[in-house]
């Protein structure tokens, strides 16, 4: 009893010192069968019952500072099998509660999207983002380094959440998000690329409806005298930016006319909610100016300031959070609809010719429903993704520790600090060790019967080692720790 204890704790202190290891808690929220899936979603390609649950973990605020934040995960009920992992980033909540993780079963509720996935087979990640669910503070809408980060960490707390819960995963990794989300999962499947590529691969990507031109079509919609009924848009981005990167103004007023910068303030506070900000501001824009042309909320020389200088903070503040500008190598897909009022669909056309003519080869996209407004587009660019990604989804079987040894292997030390020794093995077999991200870290063929093994050049962390000899198979699960 002692060592098993003994055990436990190691592992997880072994756990906690890398920098994958992220989770807080988790809390499950309920579990759903095929069947109740099936007639959800009307959708027969249903295999899988699935759990779900709350989960918090920490990543860190724009200003590089840890925090803590939540996400919905959703697994498929059949421990069985190993499945893909996919993260779904979703669309800008006015309420900072209507999120995935607490709006899972509601009619319209995009938690309801991760229900969807894991009956699919997917091991669904869907983050809450900075400031909304139970992150504190203020979130900052359509900021790309953040949406990413908290994306990229709730992929790093998945492997301790997997190793409490008996789940099992391989090396597949799918994106895909909606509005704010087609920003954010843009913005994700650019990390992983360029700076993450060494701790997860894209299999596939879909983006959908996000303004992934923040620099040049949303700024051409946005900052002019036109109609424009999405009224928050100009607030959201001056606040979220200057939250991030502080160089926009000093004061509100400095950008806002009385007394449209009231409401926007408030909602910087926390007093009213996204919601409640804009239906203030289109009243008083009504009320004021005859109709809504959110560009007359701005101070007069911040509007020929913005308009005249390409090098204004708040332009330069856009164009950093472009997210289209790079040469993506996993197959992506960027579905859009051409009626879209609320997020032009140029965004997806400008990101296409862009990635093409640097270069892309295996990405493409199209106008899933040329007739569709913002909230008809959902449903099919969600369909499209999932027809895109259930051909190229892997579902393996998993088979326990206990049900493959019919090698009796000893593996000694366990936890093991600079080496560990597989004894007893046969004459002619083959070891592999991968770590929980599915990374191959080891592979010999081997005619021993005995072998020890360096592990100066891992990481702390669990390891599965497997060895095959003659149509049989051992597994089993090493810690290796280096402290």
């Amino acid at each position: 009893m002692k060592k098993t204890c003994f055990l436990i704790l190691l592992l997880i202190h072994s756990l906690s010192r890398t920098d994958a290891q992220t989770l807080v808690s988790d809390t499950l929220l309920g579990g759903k069968t095929s069947g109740e899936l099936i007639a959800q979603f009307n959708f027969p390609f249903i295999q899988y019952g699935v759990n779900y649950y709350r989960i918090t973990y920490t990543t860190q605020n724009v200003h590089g500072v840890t925090d803590t934040v939540s996400g919905l995960v959703v697994i498929p009920a059949d421990t069985s099998k190993m499945y893909p992992r996919l993260v779904y980033t979703h669309g800008f909540a006015s309420l900072k509660l209507d999120v995935p993780s607490f709006n899972v079963t509601q009619n319209g509720g995009e938690g309801s999207i991760g229900l969807l996935f894991g009956g699919l087979g997917f091991i669904s990640l869907l983050p809450d983002y900075l400031g909304m669910g139970l992150g504190k503070g203020f979130h900052p809408a359509f900021h790309a380094a953040s949406e990413a980060l908290t994306s990229a960490d709730m992929l790093r707390a998945l492997k301790q959440f997997a190793a409490l819960h008996n789940v099992h995963f391989n090396n597949q990794l799918f994106i895909t998000g909606y509005s704010e989300g087609g920003h954010a999962s843009m913005a994700l499947h650019q990390l992983i690329q360029t700076r993450l590529s060494g701790e997860f691969a894209v299999t596939a990507a879909t983006h959908l409806s996000g303004p992934y031109s923040m620099g040049e079509v949303m700024r051409q919609w946005t900052l002019n005298d036109s109609i424009n009924n999405n009224v928050a848009w100009i607030p959201l981005t001056v606040l979220s930016y200057q939250e991030a990167y502080g160089n926009i103004y000093t004061n509100l007023s400095e950008v806002f006319k009385a007394p449209y910068f009231t409401p926007i303030g408030q909602y910087l506070s926390g007093m009213i909610d996204a919601g409640q900000m804009g239906s203030q501001l289109a009243t008083l824009l009504i009320t004021i100016e005859g109709s809504i042309r959110p560009f007359r909320m701005l101070q007069p020389a911040f509007q020929q300031a913005v308009l005249a200088d390409p090098n204004h903070p708040y332009n330069i503040d856009l164009k950093r959070n472009n997210t289209y500008n790079w040469v993506p190598l996993a197959p992506m897909r960027i579905y859009y609809c051409s009626a879209d009022e609320v997020i032009p669909y140029q965004n997806g056309v400008l990101a296409l010719d862009t990635m093409i003519a640097l270069g892309a080869t295996n990405v493409s996209g199209s106008d899933v429903n040329s007739g569709a407004g913002h909230l008809d587009c959902v449903t099919p660019a969600l369909t499209n993704t999932v027809f895109f990604f259930l051909p190229l989804r892997q579902i393996d079987t998993y088979v326990s520790t206990t049900e493959q040894q019919q090698i009796p292997i000893l593996m000694e030390p366990n936890p093991a600090h600079q080496s560990v020794t597989l004894s007893h093995l046969n004459a002619n077999g083959h070891v592999s060790i991968v770590d929980l991200n599915g990374q191959l870290m080891y592979n010999e063929d081997l005619h021993l019967d005995q072998i020890t093994i360096d592990l100066s050049g891992f990481e702390n962390g669990v390891f599965v080692i497997r060895y095959l000899s003659n149509g049989k198979t051992w597994q089993g699960k090493l810690v290796h720790y280096g402290f």
